[in-house]
């Protein structure tokens, strides 16, 4: 779990599940894949499966040791609706969800056939989000399914975007994010792809969130569109109990200037990175010159990437 998430449109993400399988063209250079190989690697325990479906007990109730609101993307690292988790995890993982309601979660899966058969099966609190991946055409028919769940918020993640989405229809979907692919094997994305997507969600009065250009550099490419940064976002799906509201504009801001280390941490809580889990106390790190206080931990060895924060134990 990354606390700070780099995801331009989430604060942190929590994994219960890591590892998936392909099952669209949107799936061709998964990072999730890249990065499971990775800590495989560096031998976190994790991930000794590499990218294989792994259910992680332990981690189901993860957010309820959270006490500040923050947006959280759920499975980061694999698909909640895969085949392969059943339906029983599904629903702890949705009960996790309704019991906090300070948080806002973001779910977002390829699987929209199973999402559409199960969903009657779930609990469905107002600060659950629930989004479906729009790569290109052929995919369109997920934004169908999506309609049918009785999500409060419906968003689409059309990243990679690989082909035109024209003709697209937003009824009743609350928000899309569109972005191009990244790293050294990325598609290229067409300018006008983006821009017909922003301009259909501006007829349909649907906030719109741009993400970045992507390619083999994507913060020197960035996310400026059509001279213009959109971020946008939806207002609902938001409890009273405590969750940032949005702007005038629909953006959430990103700006964590004001927050404190003792916003995202109790004394002594178990802080999860990526769901390694490794207690507060210690104290060393790249940060620190000192030696670690815990046993067995090797904090020298820090990967950050994007959406993780990992550090590798013996």
């Amino acid at each position: 779990m990354a606390i700070n998430s780099k995801i331009e449109w989430t604060e942190a993400t929590w994994n219960p599940v890591t590892g998936c399988s392909q099952c669209s063209e949107g799936c061709r250079n998964c990072y999730a894949k890249t990065m499971a190989k990775r800590l495989q690697a560096m031998r976190n325990p994790r991930y000794r499966s590499g990218f294989a479906v792994t259910l992680h007990e332990d981690l189901i109730g993860l957010p309820k040791r959270w006490k500040a609101p923050k947006t959280i993307f759920v499975n980061s690292m694999s698909d909640l609706f895969h085949e392969k988790v059943p339906l029983t995890f599904i629903q702890r993982v949705f009960e996790t969800m309704a019991n906090c309601p300070q948080h806002r979660f973001q779910v977002l899966t390829k699987r929209n056939d199973r999402l559409r058969k199960l969903a009657a099966e779930l609990p469905w609190p107002d600060n659950v989000w629930m989004g479906v991946s729009v790569e290109n055409a052929r995919v369109l028919h997920r934004v169908d399914d999506l309609r049918t769940v009785p999500a409060a918020v419906r968003f689409l993640s059309c990243e990679p975007l690989l082909g035109s989405l024209a003709g697209i229809n937003l009824a009743d979907i609350h928000w899309v994010i569109a972005g191009g692919e990244s790293g050294l094997k990325s598609r290229p994305m067409d300018p006008a792809w983006p821009l017909q997507l922003r301009d259909d969600c501006e007829a349909m009065d649907v906030p719109f969130f741009f993400k970045q250009w992507g390619g083999v550099n994507k913060k020197a490419a960035g996310r400026i569109l059509d001279g213009m940064t959109y971020s946008g976002m939806p207002e609902n799906g938001v409890s009273e109990e405590g969750q940032d509201s949005p702007d005038a504009t629909g953006a959430r801001s990103n700006d964590r200037s004001a927050q404190q280390p003792e916003d995202f941490l109790e004394e002594n809580e178990v802080l999860a990175l990526d769901g390694l889990e490794l207690r507060e106390q210690c104290t060393g790190g790249t940060a620190a010159k000192e030696p670690c206080r815990v046993p067995d931990c090797r904090q020298l060895l820090v990967l950050s990437i994007d959406m993780l924060i990992t550090l590798e134990w013996r």
